[in-house]
């Protein structure tokens, strides 16, 4: 049996963790995959966990709130005829490929280099957050059949190995090909369940040594993280809407930009054992 205190030491941060996670999918349109990684991290070494599989968690536990969240942005988006259903369509097969590879490799790293990996790929997303601008175009339409075959499994491989959903990389490339940024930010929660379902479907089947597993966990995904962050995000997200509404976004992208860019950099430190 855990001990109690450590299970409510463990809840009130993923409180938090959850808690704010929402506010910013909903104040950003960001995916909280990019936040709950090194959260979930952070938080399960300073309850004593760790071990060369502690990552993996951390990746599968947000990809499983990634299925329920991003289903429900997808219907709510649809209500308002959103979705680019043909880009969906499409992508969805090869995003799917590319996420279950991305477990097949992900299984057989140690923490140390998924935190470098994810480190790079979040200070690549955080400079183009703080940087971007909306006018940047690589193309007038989305790829053709040849480079969407190269394109969308890259997309679903390199989501998984970070523990996100479609936005921080399917956003950018529909937005750079002509797609306008509500329909991109639709479109995109679609990709999140092509990458999540069976990237999590993966992972339950994963092997934990059982020393550095946090209670409550099952194959890599643990469950009282996962139910905790899931009803905390769907609390705060609407509060996250409301203050989008209520104040120009723009710049607060360019300050998370610069925040995901400390994180990135933390966590870059963290897997060079500095």
């Amino acid at each position: 049996m855990p001990d109690p205190t450590l299970l409510l030491a463990m809840t009130a941060m993923l409180l938090a963790i959850g808690a704010f996670a929402g506010v910013l999918a909903g104040l950003l349109g960001v995916g909280g995959g990019i936040i709950l990684v090194p959260s979930f991290f952070y938080a399960f070494q300073t309850l004593g966990y760790g071990g060369p599989q502690l990552m993996q968690i951390c990746l599968a536990t947000s990809l499983a709130t990634i299925i329920v969240t991003s289903v429900r942005s997808v219907l709510s988006h649809n209500r308002k005829g959103a979705v680019e259903w043909d880009i969906l369509r499409t992508w969805a097969p090869g995003i799917a490929v590319g996420a279950v590879l991305g477990v097949i490799v992900a299984a057989g790293l140690r923490s140390g280099t998924l935190q470098a990996i994810f480190g790079g790929l979040a200070l690549c997303v955080g400079i183009y957050m703080g940087l971007g601008r909306a006018h940047w175009r690589l193309g007038a339409a989305m790829p053709g059949a040849g480079l969407r075959t190269v394109l969308s499994p890259i997309v679903g491989f390199l989501s998984v190995l970070m523990g996100i959903g479609g936005g921080s990389f399917g956003v950018p490339l529909m937005s750079l090909h002509g797609v306008p940024i509500h329909r991109a930010v639709a479109t995109a929660a679609g990709f999140g369940a092509a990458i999540a379902v069976p990237s999590v479907i993966g992972f339950l089947m994963l092997d934990i040594a059982p020393e550095g597993r946090p209670p409550l966990t099952i194959g890599a995904v643990n469950l009282p993280a996962f139910a905790i962050t899931i009803a905390m995000t769907l609390l705060t997200a609407p509060l996250g809407v409301r203050l989008a509404h209520a104040m120009d976004a723009k710049p607060l992208k360019r300050v998370f930009g610069a925040f995901l860019v400390l994180i990135a950099l933390n966590m870059l430190r963290k897997a060079l054992g500095w």
